[in-house]
């Protein structure tokens, strides 16, 4: 445990490290799409995640990575044997560009109803142009979504035999997002989870620990460490996979390591425990800089 925190926050650190306007090579990198468990599948780029969850009645696409990147996507959508068309609804983690910019051109393919929590629709309409958000004024926007649905916090989207949960978990932004389900394997019942991002970035001379408008904007956020590290959790993916070693995790399970690396009933708890860290790390700087001044 202690051993895979610490390769967590090494993840962690690398995606803190990147500034808000950074896009890494990776993240338009094809990857090819894999069966994750069950009727869940990754569809998504190298460095950025997208899942598909498949039931005969219909698909659901969680996340979009960045704008230019839908055709990739579709063509991982289609290689696994499914049909865009079939993606009947495209949910979202957090309404930054990385993981919204296609989502626009993904529901114009598939005829898909996007839905998110209620700031991440404000935010995925506004094309990533939220005020709320720690990163506003260097997060880049992308092609608005001209209709969003809400789901209510601990409420559930269902396509055909599909169901999944969300769980706001508000921090790296207002309207961040985790998804669970559960997928079956010969018999075999797990629970997914998909966690957004829990890194505590922000636009130069934002202070998450004296927010005026929102005093209880660091109290939200360890609030949401708190309840993805309490998820019930057998596989963690989260949208940036470096952040987890997930591509890793993946690889040393197509060699046939026993048992399988992405099943770990404790990944949740290290996952919030290495962002934790960089919190409470970034609050103590940022009191320090106000004692200083």
């Amino acid at each position: 445990m202690k051993r895979f925190v610490c390769h967590l926050l090494i993840g962690v650190a690398a995606i803190t490290a990147l500034s808000a306007r950074a896009e890494e090579p990776s993240w338009r990198q094809p990857q090819k799409p894999f069966q994750v468990y069950g009727n869940t599948y990754y569809v998504g780029t190298q460095g950025l995640s997208a899942i598909l969850i498949t039931s005969p009645r219909g698909n659901i696409l969680i996340d979009g990575t960045l704008q230019g990147n839908a055709p990739l996507i579709e063509a991982n959508i289609r290689a696994l044997g499914f049909r865009v068309e079939d993606v009947r609804v495209i949910l979202n983690s957090h309404a930054h560009s990385d993981h919204a910019g296609a989502i626009a051109e993904l529901a114009g393919a598939s005829g898909a109803q996007v839905q998110a929590s209620a700031a991440g629709a404000r935010a995925l309409m506004a094309g990533g142009n939220d005020p709320e958000d720690p990163q506003f004024g260097e997060a880049l926007r992308y092609p608005p979504v001209a209709h969003v649905g809400v789901v209510p916090d601990g409420g559930t989207v269902r396509v055909g035999n599909i169901e999944l949960t969300a769980h706001y978990t508000p921090g790296h932004t207002p309207g961040s997002t985790s998804w669970t389900w559960r997928s079956c394997e010969h018999g075999r019942c797990l629970r997914m989870v998909y966690a957004d991002s829990l890194s505590s970035i922000s636009a130069d001379g934002f202070r998450f620990s004296d927010d005026a408008a929102h005093t209880h904007r660091v109290e939200d956020f360890r609030h949401s460490l708190a309840m993805v590290a309490a998820l019930p959790c057998d596989i963690l993916m989260v949208p940036h996979p470096d952040a987890i070693g997930f591509m890793d995790k993946v690889a040393a399970r197509d060699r046939g390591q026993q048992p399988n690396p992405l099943i770990d009933s404790h990944a949740c708890r290290a996952y919030a425990a290495a962002a934790g860290l960089k919190l409470e790390a970034r609050l103590a700087r940022e009191q320090q800089d106000h004692t200083a001044h």
